[in-house]
């Protein structure tokens, strides 16, 4: 039952390894982020020496006039979302999780290995239908509807542990959407105070800044939701897809695998019959011994 856990342990590490690349790649985020905020602080300087009226670059436009909600939460989560939108498209593939070899491989090393020594091959590989297929012969053994059961549950299970890494996705594009609504309520806040401060009658460029920021940051959160959601119904689909897959191919597999393991016990010599038989014929050569030196 042991090597039944060494399969659950290679995906915890590697649900480690792909966490502390997350957390590399974030801080490569706020890292960008300074960037451009240092870029931004920049060109607000030139921008103000240079007097010079409606020379905005497209950056400035989208991204400068967006504020501190731009800056600091809707790019960032921008970034987060195409970094796992490449993570898991790179990961989440039928050749890696449910290649078209996988089950011919399984059949051929449960007719040459041994039930012990098969569980231990398939320890290492992380396709759905290897781990699905360890967990059915170390909880079911020689019971072919506990292995069926036991193979069932191990891809729903994979599943659905793909599918909570994903759910990271769909909460940002549906959070998004809300930071930008937030920041059209900081820019028409900000609007509203510019026209206290200018009497009731405002010059156009006094809220010029309050209806950037109020479209700035809408735009960045539909930006991100967008493609965000879409791509989280792309994944989600895949991820059922290959479940179906993965029990496809144990419906095929797990009968070989079985008729495999019995063709080796068959093949197997007892060992055990001949020396029953023999013990047998001593203990009675042994009850007979005094009853025929009683006879005379």
């Amino acid at each position: 039952m042991a090597t039944g856990f060494r399969s659950d342990a290679g995906i915890s590490a590697m649900v480690k390894r792909d966490f502390l690349l997350k957390v590399i790649f974030l801080g490569f985020v706020l890292a960008t982020v300074s960037a451009v905020i240092f870029v931004t602080a920049r060109a607000g300087l030139t921008n103000n020496t240079g007097g010079a009226a409606g020379t905005q670059t497209l950056f400035d436009r989208f991204v400068t006039s967006g504020g501190w909600i731009v800056w600091f939460i809707l790019v960032p989560m921008s970034f987060v979302m195409v970094y796992l939108a490449v993570l898991y498209c790179l990961t989440i593939r039928p050749k890696l999780l449910v290649p078209d070899t996988a089950g011919d491989e399984i059949v051929e090393m449960a007719r040459q290995l041994e039930p012990a020594q098969f569980v231990k091959g398939l320890a290492d590989r992380t396709d759905f239908v290897s781990i699905a297929v360890v967990k059915a012969v170390s909880k079911g053994g020689a019971d072919w509807f506990r292995m069926r059961d036991a193979f069932f549950e191990s891809v729903q299970e994979q599943a659905l542990r793909l599918g909570r890494h994903i759910e990271w996705i769909n909460l940002i594009g549906s959070v998004s959407p809300m930071v930008g609504l937030f920041g059209t309520i900081v820019g028409m806040i900000e609007l509203f105070n510019a026209i206290v401060i200018a009497g009731g009658q405002p010059q156009p460029a006094q809220l010029a800044g309050g209806i950037s920021v109020a479209l700035v940051t809408t735009f960045w959160g539909l930006l991100i939701a967008i493609p965000a959601l879409t791509v989280y119904g792309i994944f989600k689909n895949r991820i059922e897809t290959l479940a179906n897959l993965a029990l496809e191919q144990g419906e095929t597999i797990l009968p070989k695998i079985r008729r495999g393991f019995e063709k080796q016990k068959a093949s197997q010599p007892t060992a055990t019959a001949p020396k029953q038989s023999i013990q047998e014929i001593g203990g009675r050569q042994s009850q007979a011994g005094p009853s025929a030196v009683k006879r005379p």
